[in-house]
């Protein structure tokens, strides 16, 4: 049985990236995987590495279930919107204080080269966009694919990291809705 975690970014829970989440987590739960589910928004924690590497921050109580939620889960599903070209900043805390050495992964002594700790794990980054996912690829890179995907969970060992675009969402009527939320539920039922 699958073990599915579904990371939710958004910091507004009135925002059509909490419909995402439900819609995926009833397709997975439809599929007969176990769900479980983190809404960062809702999560007390400070988002500062205030002293980066060189000291270790004491985790809150709310980012070690987190971790262990992490840990537990075969396959993490990454919702957010995309905002300024990244993530929103209580996500980007959320990874800073979570995704550190010793625990997502560890430098190697005397090393450029690292370990991947979170080996065995696959991911789906599920973002939504107040543009064409072309013209944010052509134009922009792509950077909250970038820094997510490659430089976080890629780095970390996760592999392979799927994405899907949900956009234009500014704008966007109800059926346009009803359709992308059909194939979110669709990639639930999929463990995609």
């Amino acid at each position: 049985m699958k073990k599915i975690l579904i990371i939710n970014g958004h910091p507004n829970p009135d925002s059509f990236n909490f419909a995402i989440a439900d819609e995926y987590k009833e397709g997975a739960l439809a599929s007969g995987a176990v769900v479980e589910t983190i809404t960062i928004a809702s999560l007390y924690f400070s988002p500062n590495l205030k002293f980066g590497y060189k000291k270790r921050t004491e985790l809150e109580p709310d980012l070690l279930e987190s971790w262990e939620k992490i840990k537990r889960a075969d396959h993490l599903v990454w919702i957010h919107p995309v905002w300024w070209g990244g993530l929103p900043a209580i996500t980007k805390g959320f990874i800073d204080r979570l995704f550190l050495p010793g625990m997502a992964f560890q430098y190697r002594e005397n090393s450029v080269w690292w370990d991947k700790l979170l080996k065995g794990k696959t991911a789906h980054i599920i973002t939504t966009l107040d543009q064409p996912s072309w013209y944010y690829r052509l134009f922009f890179g792509r950077p909250s694919v970038n820094q997510l995907k490659k430089s976080t969970l890629e780095f970390c060992g996760v592999k392979p990291v799927k994405v899907s675009y949900v956009g234009i969402i500014k704008g966007s009527h109800d059926l346009q809705r009803a359709k992308w939320l059909d194939k979110i539920y669709d990639f639930g039922l999929k463990n995609k």
